[in-house]
């Protein structure tokens, strides 16, 4: 892991959002490095076969304001990981980690994700094959159980075997995965939270690093979680209002208070757009995206998300739509940008309202 500060002291996995498909790329990590210096991110789920076969840069290319930043890998082969855990660390990743929660069909006919779990002796060769050619922390990301099971001694052993092959942290999804009936989405919020479990194991397993995950939405719920486990990994709830990362480095880790306004993080957002267009070709709608919850709660926010979100605006410079999106209702917006967006039919005429 790169260092952090002196004046935290806290485990690295103190506090982390999740992988999750199809969000948490490398704008979304931005945006969240902007809220939280100290903050664990991670990549989405890239496949061995992605990177063996793929186009490496377009999966592993990434900020360096990201670190600390993870990479997640699902696969099942253990020399296609050893490779692609190789890869990650050439590329500047602090962490390797393996997928063992994923209960997607298409993950299952892959053979990887949460049916890992069933294998315990193939997801240990794999991390084997893993930590023999990394120097970067190899870690796991796994379910409690497989479909109806919920017996401890399942996930229990799980994590011995694992953890005989060299893996020292897990992040353990505080749900069973089931593998037939349920869809992804479901599969998040079905089967029961037991977070009794994970804590289990963290007694079982004094010596390893063990973090939670698992429908966490409030500082009192993560500070429960932390006084009994090394961590905290949030999901949907990091995503969807990411301004709560913004108390995270105060509240979890002990740090100085940031001055951050919603209106900096907004702005800096835009400079990054413009850099990404710049250097890459990137459209600023598929950054933005990402911060469309960042003024979750305020008076506005409908609006200020409906403007950002509206692919009208798709041919005005990223800058434009930001002072549109701060025209405050019932005001009128400058001639200049009035004029692109109503050509665009995206405002209508006088007053600016949406």
């Amino acid at each position: 892991m790169h260092a952090t500060p002196s004046s935290i002291a806290h485990s690295p996995w103190r506090m982390s959002v999740a992988p999750m498909m199809d969000w948490t790329d490398r704008h979304c990590r931005y945006l969240h490095r902007l809220l939280s210096r100290h903050t664990l991110l991670y990549t989405e789920m890239v496949t061995t076969g992605a990177l063996v076969h793929g186009d490496v840069q377009r999966h592993l290319r990434f900020d360096a304001a990201e670190h600390p930043v993870a990479l997640q890998l699902g696969g099942s082969e253990p020399a296609d990981l050893a490779h692609c855990a190789r890869l990650g660390e050439q590329w500047g990743y602090d962490e390797i980690n393996l997928n063992c929660g994923c209960p997607s069909e298409r993950v299952q006919r892959g053979a990887f994700g949460a049916c890992l779990m069933n294998e315990p002796q193939l997801v240990a060769d794999c991390v084997k094959a893993m930590v023999d050619v990394v120097q970067v922390p190899v870690t796991v990301k796994h379910r409690i159980g497989i479909d109806q099971n919920e017996d401890y001694g399942f996930v229990r052993d799980f994590v011995g075997v694992v953890a005989d092959a060299g893996c020292r942290v897990f992040i353990v999804h505080a749900r069973n995965a089931w593998l037939k009936g349920l869809s992804p989405k479901e599969n998040r919020e079905i089967p029961p939270l037991r977070y009794d479990v994970a804590a289990r194991l963290k007694a079982d397993f004094p010596q390893l690093t063990i973090a939670i995950n698992g429908g966490f939405q409030t500082d009192a719920a993560v500070l429960q979680e932390l006084a009994r486990m090394d961590g905290v990994m949030v999901g949907r709830e990091a995503y969807h209002n990411p301004w709560w990362l913004a108390r995270w480095d105060e509240q979890f880790f002990g740090a100085v208070p940031a001055a951050l306004t919603r209106e900096q993080v907004e702005e800096d957002m835009v400079a990054y757009m413009e850099r990404e267009a710049t250097a890459h070709g990137t459209h600023w709608y598929a950054v933005a995206r990402h911060m469309l919850g960042l003024r979750n709660g305020l008076p506005g926010a409908r609006r200020w998300r409906q403007v950002w979100s509206d692919h009208r605006l798709k041919h005005l410079p990223a800058r434009e739509v930001m002072a549109l999106a701060r025209t405050k209702p019932g005001a009128t917006a400058p001639d200049a940008l009035r004029a692109s967006a109503v050509q665009a039919g995206a405002l209508p005429t006088e007053p600016l309202s949406l």
